[in-house]
């Protein structure tokens, strides 16, 4: 009886060696950092969204450009003011609800600062937040984000066409 369930146990691993697999594995020379996309007839939405704002007080003016990709803005700031200093940079940060919370990187005097920057989108405006600012190095932050006022007036849009232009112009 030993035998034979040795027998039966030697088979039965046997048999279960030489069982053939009927899945195919298919194999790929496609690079590991790239990535297949499937043909399809249809458009691709892009994911990004830009927008445009321009804006006068006086003999000062404002450009913004802004990418908005998912919640994720980045673009580019400038100050362009009458007789005094004008700054020029990259903003970066989030859109929370109606309002964008960024970091504008800016050169100005010759030195490279970091400030935040908080604009309400209402009625097809962005309009800046104004509230207390602390310094800490090269970098000025909000002091209470949640006391800010939107009282000035706002950046309208502006055509993104040719705004590289607009923007770059001294």
């Amino acid at each position: 009886m030993k035998n034979l369930l040795i027998a039966a146990f030697v088979a039965f691993a046997v048999a279960s060696c030489e069982k053939k697999s009927e899945q195919s594995v298919q194999t790929s020379t496609t690079p590991p950092d790239s990535m297949t996309v499937p043909e399809t007839h249809e458009p691709v939405e892009p994911s990004t969204l830009q927008s445009c704002y321009v804006g006068n007080t006086g003999k000062d003016s404002v450009f913004i450009s802004l990418d908005d990709n998912l919640g994720t803005i980045t673009g580019k700031l400038r100050y362009k003011n009458f007789e005094k200093d004008s700054s020029m940079g990259d903003v970066m940060g989030i859109k929370s609800g109606d309002t964008l919370k960024l970091t504008y990187s800016f050169e100005s005097e010759g030195t490279s600062s970091e400030r935040d920057i908080y604009f309400l989108q209402k009625n097809g405006e962005l309009i800046e937040g104004i509230g207390d600012h602390k310094t800490e190095g090269n970098k000025e932050f909000y002091v209470n984000p949640a006391k800010l006022k939107y009282e000035t007036a706002g950046l309208k849009s502006a055509d993104c066409i040719d705004f590289e232009k607009k923007f770059a112009s001294k």
